[in-house]
């Protein structure tokens, strides 16, 4: 069974690096308050750790 990661994106993008806009992209995160369910894997936990004061995330 994969595990998923829920993440929710709690302060806006607005005056962030372009490389950080494009990972929350990626993420699928467009608005402040939206949350996704990824699954846990390595390249999302990378995406996770370049944004990580902008999201909250729950396992």
């Amino acid at each position: 069974m994969d595990k998923a990661i829920k993440i929710t994106l709690k302060k806006s993008a607005i005056g962030r690096p372009g490389s950080q806009r494009l990972v929350l992209h990626g993420l699928g995160l467009t608005r402040t308050g939206k949350t996704v369910v990824r699954k846990d894997t390595p390249e999302i936990r990378g995406m996770i750790r370049k944004v990580i004061h902008l999201v909250e995330v729950q396992e």
